[in-house]
């Protein structure tokens, strides 16, 4: 008796581990789990014809998880094997992308209609085997029937600000291939350094791949080191990364800047600028003045490099970036004026949308079409141009609209050089706040198209600019937990309401990360903090993956397991440093949480918003300015409102008449993203909130004096609402980051006494 209950607990055990489900990211389109299991093990055979790389990469991939060295054979078995079929259509209307695996008692089969199809089974049965050496891997039957929603599904890599090796390259593309991703955007041209070679012109690399130091800190700080720093890609290397993707169903579109971001060719080439030079290889991020010229000369030259380029990848898509050009050069050229003149143009938009439609042209006639940034939206989009939409959706929609192609690819939600937890936990980044959760949360189509206008959605990609990102390690620490929401979300089956369940399978892929040695982000385990208006107060609210367990202390002191158990919101009456700690089977978890609190007068108040601000930053929630938050001035991320071009006019509500003197806030000063400090500051306040009267000012030069750290001191006057406006620079001037365009201001807490 014993004995038999022993083994129907074994066998049930053993049941119960195979029926376990799969954690798949991305999730599969449909997924059915069956009865029974599949037992892999020495004698499973991979059967497939012998060449296939499909069969050798699967060959190769369970041997490094399990151990297992299964044979490759085009005998057709009827038992123990993973058969991967590739259809032959009945029709002329079939989908290519869409696959089938089928997982049952004596076999597994992956069928689909294209060898790139099959890779992606395969990506789905390699998720679902262990990452453990054994002789012997249960998996449960399961029938998939899969295929994505978007054609572009991309991810980005800058290797001109810092260079990355080849072998690394290769392991960014193995990321984006386990994953299902299918487009690999190299940015291998940049004010900072030219990292491809062209046999025509061996200075592009003998000079522009090097620069003689770099920014060290951040862009604020204004630090340089003097070390010579570079490196560049053979076309021998390029051919073997491209064909390294190709084999993985990746297709690499690169990137050559044009007009603008031009100054490590100009360095080698000083002939193709607006003047004599000389030039040197940018060691500071952000935008140079110095761009390519419209010259014959020049367009000869980058048709030359474009030729070489052409040559080396097959990509349909060629990217000429076409982003952030300063229009100062040409404005007092006389070459360009007189070609303004010559071709009836009305400005210098207009010249660089001229810029852009002769290299269209170009590229067109070679059987390629063009990508760019959506600044080449100004001055009229060339004929066939695809757009990549990045300083917000708004890009991406007119293009749509106008029926062009599009890539949606904003700063709000797929820039992965943005800090992903609390800045004060973080390596110093450039700025903003892009979570695990907000990628997920991210929908590539924008509501305000039609149905027919959306059909021009090709799809979407995340980029990684990397002035602040020096190693590889890095590189996967800003990557993997974000990358792995993005592919989801590009396949089409992402479904933000449920979040918690992609975590859950997230949390999974870590583990995998762990064994392979990959570099991460513990953020999903970070304390997600918030600070919400109620009951006319403030209260600081915690959350965790699980909420059972987290502690926290009200006077600075670092939390352990005998300080306050979290039940629910903390009600802030005064100033306070609150700090808390997640706690899993009592080992901590992840970064803690710590908020410092000044409570003033406008705290928790009503307040009104004259310009709302951009979405883009931070949640663009107004509360933001009376939570009594100030933001960090040294990492800038999440705790501050961003305005483009448009100025803040807010108008507090104390409800009660009040005494006050002082007002405290921050403005931010961050012109290589185009955020420059306030024209003006005006303080005023009212009785009835009609009649205003002016208490206090400060011109743009006292704001500069400053630095941004306003803190405003008026005789006392009663009041019962107050506004403050706080003027934006405007129009950003010719030989600044941005020319041309309209400025962004940046607030944090009114602080209001």
């Amino acid at each position: 008796m014993r004995f038999y209950y022993l083994f129907v607990v074994l066998f049930l055990s053993h049941l119960s581990s195979a029926q376990k489900q799969f954690n798949l990211i991305p999730q599969p389109l449909k997924i059915n789990y069956e009865q029974g299991f599949y037992e892999l093990n020495s004698t499973t055979t991979i059967q497939a014809n012998e060449n296939s790389f499909e069969a050798k990469y699967l060959k190769e991939q369970i041997k490094i998880q399990t151990g297992l060295d299964l044979k490759i054979t085009s005998k057709y078995n009827t038992k123990n094997n993973i058969q991967l079929i590739l259809n032959v259509p009945d029709t002329i209307n079939f989908d290519k992308e869409q696959y089938n695996l089928e997982v049952s008692k004596n076999k597994i089969n992956i069928s689909a209609f294209s060898s790139q199809c099959v890779f992606y089974g395969i990506q789905s049965l390699l998720q679902m085997i262990p990452h453990e050496k054994s002789n012997e891997i249960t998996l449960n039957a399961v029938a998939i029937f899969d295929k994505p929603k978007f054609k572009w599904r991309g991810m980005h890599l800058d290797c001109a600000r810092h260079f990355f090796s080849v072998e690394f390259v290769k392991k960014y593309i193995d990321y984006l291939a386990t994953y299902k991703l299918n487009t690999f955007h190299w940015h291998l041209t940049d004010d900072q350094g030219w990292r491809i070679e062209i046999k025509k012109y061996p200075k592009l690399t003998e000079v522009g791949a090097w620069r003689n130091g770099s920014m060290v800190g951040h862009y604020r700080d204004q630090k340089f080191d003097s070390i010579k720093y570079g490196g560049f890609y053979t076309q021998e290397q390029i051919k073997e990364v491209v064909a390294y993707a190709k084999e993985r169903h990746i297709n690499v579109v690169p990137e050559i800047e044009m007009p603008g971001h031009a100054v490590a060719a100009l360095a080698a080439y000083p002939q193709y600028a607006c003047t004599d030079g000389p030039f040197e290889v940018g060691k500071i991020w952000g935008v140079l003045d110095d761009v390519f010229c419209p010259k014959e000369q020049t367009f000869a030259f980058l048709e030359d490099v474009l030729t070489e380029v052409m040559a080396l990848f097959p990509s349909e898509y060629i990217h000429i970036g076409g982003d952030e050009c300063p229009k100062t050069r040409w404005k007092s050229c006389e070459h360009c004026q007189n070609l303004i003149r010559e071709k009836g143009l009305k400005d210098a938009h207009e010249l660089q949308s001229y810029f852009i439609q002769r290299i269209e042209k170009f590229v067109n006639s070679k059987g390629r079409k063009i990508i760019g940034w959506d600044e080449i939206l100004e001055g009229g989009l060339a004929p066939n141009a695809t757009v990549m939409s990045w300083r917000g959706i708004e890009g991406g929609i007119e293009a749509a609209k106008q029926n062009h192609y599009v890539v949606m690819s904003p700063t709000s939600h797929c820039y992965f050089d943005f800090y992903q937890a609390d800045p004060k936990n973080e390596p110093v980044a450039i700025g903003g706040y892009t979570t695990v959760e907000k990628v997920y949360s991210y929908n590539p189509i924008p509501a305000e198209l039609t149905v027919e206008e959306a059909k021009y959605i090709l799809g979407g990609q995340a980029n990684l600019w990397t002035e602040y990102i020096t190693t590889p390690e890095h590189v996967e620490y800003m990557l993997m937990t974000r990358m792995t929401a993005l592919s989801e979300v590009l396949w089409g089956t992402s479904n933000p309401e449920n979040y918690k369940n992609f975590e859950n399978r997230l949390i999974h892929h870590l583990s995998i990360f762990d064994k392979k040695g990959i570099n991460y982000s513990e953020a999903i385990y970070d304390i997600k903090a918030a600070v919400e208006p109620k009951n006319e107060g403030i209260h600081f609210t915690l959350n965790a993956r699980e909420n059972n367990d987290i502690r926290y202390t009200t006077d600075g002191s670092e939390p352990n397991l005998n300080s306050n158990k979290y039940t629910e919101s903390i009600l802030i009456t005064k100033k306070q440093k609150i700090k808390a700690s997640y706690f899993e089977n009592g080992t901590k978890k992840g970064n803690g949480a710590e908020q410092e609190f000044f409570i003033s007068k406008s705290t928790a108040k009503d307040i009104s918003l004259e310009f709302q601000p951009s979405k883009n930053f931070s949640n663009g929630d107004i509360f933001t300015l009376v939570n009594g938050v100030f933001g960090d001035t040294q990492k800038f991320g999440k705790d501050w409102l961003g305005f483009s071009g448009k100025d803040v006019v807010a108008t507090i509500d104390f409800k009660n008449i009040e005494t006050i003197s002082k007002v405290k806030f921050h403005v931010f000063d961050g012109q290589t993203s185009w955020i420059y400090l306030p024209s003006e500051i005006l303080i005023e306040t009212s009785l009835d909130g009609t009649n205003f009267e002016i208490q206090e000012s400060l011109s743009e030069h006292e704001i500069e004096f400053l630095k941004g750290n306003i803190n405003i001191h008026f005789n006392k006057v009663q009041a019962k609402y107050i506004k403050v406006t706080v003027k934006n620079f405007g129009i950003i001037p010719e030989g600044k980051p941005g020319e041309g365009n309209g400025a962004w201001l940046f607030i944090d807490e009114i602080n209001v006494n």
